[in-house]
């Protein structure tokens, strides 16, 4: 059974701004990797089980490329508050200095076994939808690690993986958009552009939520042809599939009228990016 015991042990909450927390029901699978500016600046990589996070310190932080296996030592659970926690823990404490939301998402299991028993056996397989990691990785316990917490996080080849990756060049919170330097003088969290919303859009008119629209295709012609009032582009294999947002809803449909949904669970954000609301009838 997950525990906060430690957690608590080493924090002082009447000084420190993060969260007591609890550990909580459900079988959610968010992760979070904050950065920390403490006595050496990391990462900590947490992903939500059995109601915390279980959580590693990744010195260098992860990585895109699959030849990069980054350290990751695993410390106490985090309650799963802490995902949302931005800001200074004051000197004196456990874990002084700033700390920033570098990425966050969700996550899916490979493999056969759940995740529990993977981390039991010390190998974990996850597929990340983060906002700047994304696809297949491994952590891999270290068998002849001293204090027995040492792992491995190694980023897997497929088609998120980049072999130039510079962790440097991704800096800068996805919660609110500051760095640690920002955190640690007092500036706010940068206000979004504002968003044309569809209800502005020049010409834009109420109207109910079609129950069907036919995507555009291409058409076959017998020669090709150059017209300067025509833009031409390169046609790509792929899924051609329509979005359609209603109450805040995310439903993905392919050009034959199939629930897509669940197969892009990356694109549940699509809504709050869209900044809208579409109410059913309208």
């Amino acid at each position: 059974m997950a525990s906060l015991k430690e957690y608590r042990r080493k924090r002082h909450f009447e000084e420190t701004p993060e969260p007591a927390g609890k550990t909580a029901r459900g079988k959610g699978r968010s992760f979070v990797i904050q950065k920390h500016a403490a006595t050496r600046l990391h990462y900590d990589f947490r992903i939500e089980m059995d109601g915390v996070l279980k959580s590693w310190a990744v010195p260098k932080g992860p990585s895109l490329n699959p030849a990069d296996k980054r350290l990751a030592v695993q410390v106490e659970d985090h309650p799963l508050d802490y995902g949302g926690f931005e800001g200074v823990i004051p000197e004196g404490s456990y874990g002084a200095g700033e700390v920033i939301v570098w990425d966050r998402g969700t996550y899916d299991v490979e493999g056969n076994l759940p995740e529990r028993q993977q981390l039991e056996r010390g190998e974990l397989k996850l597929v990340l939808h983060g906002q700047k990691l994304r696809g297949s990785f491994v952590l891999v316990k270290l068998k002849r690690s001293e204090k027995g917490n040492e792992w491995l996080l190694i980023k897997h080849r497929d088609l998120a993986a980049d072999p130039r990756w510079k962790i440097e060049e991704h800096d800068g919170s996805v919660a609110s958009g500051r760095t640690l330097q920002d955190v640690a003088e007092g500036r706010p969290a940068s206000q979004p552009a504002a968003i044309a919303t569809p209800a502005k859009l020049e010409g834009a008119k109420k109207a109910a939520m079609p129950a069907r629209i036919e995507p555009a295709l291409a058409t076959l012609v017998e020669t090709p042809f150059s017209d300067s009032d025509w833009l031409f582009e390169i046609k790509w294999d792929g899924v051609r599939a329509l979005a359609f947002v209603k109450n805040g809803k995310l439903e993905l449909r392919s050009r034959t009228g199939r629930d897509i949904t669940s197969e892009y669970p990356e694109l549940t954000v699509l809504p709050q990016r869209l900044a809208t609301r579409l109410a059913a009838g309208r």
